[in-house]
């Protein structure tokens, strides 16, 4: 694990760096997010989905088993990387985000517009439900009446 050190005001505080994995599997693409998604760094994760999107995979998941920390800029680039999945006519889940950050997904209702899994394997496996919108009712959600 990667870290750097950054001296605030007289003392040193240690900071997990981030880093983002690409990794296809059987027609999805899995991005395996390490470290704290952040203001800093949330340009790696809108790199990795213009990646992701190369493929235009049925399937993009976002493995947060190893996120430490996500602020607003890191919701955006959730809602960001939403919108390029499905520009590109693919569903995105979430999968294995700390608590901390289902539930800004939940407080923010992003979590009824992406799917959020217990675990990378089942939000591979898992059967599309109402909750993922077909490639015709993204544009409403995204950028209308949905508020996305």
């Amino acid at each position: 694990m990667s870290f750097s050190v950054f001296c605030t005001g007289g003392r040193e505080v240690q900071r997990q760096m981030f880093s983002v994995r690409v990794r296809p599997v059987a027609g999805a693409v899995v991005l395996q997010l390490r470290g704290e998604l952040d203001v800093e760094s949330v340009v790696q994760l809108d790199e990795a989905t213009k990646i992701a999107v190369r493929s235009m995979p049925a399937l993009v998941v976002v493995d947060g088993e190893a996120l430490s920390f996500c602020d607003s800029s890191g919701i955006s680039g959730f809602v960001r990387l939403y919108q390029l999945v499905s520009a590109h006519g693919g569903r995105l889940r979430v999968a294995a985000v700390p608590a901390s950050v289902a539930k800004v997904f939940s407080l923010t209702g992003l979590d009824t517009v992406i799917p959020v899994h217990i675990t990378t394997d089942e939000a591979l496996a898992a059967v599309p439900d109402k909750q993922e919108k077909t490639a015709d009712d993204r544009a409403g959600t995204v950028n209308g009446e949905g508020g996305v």
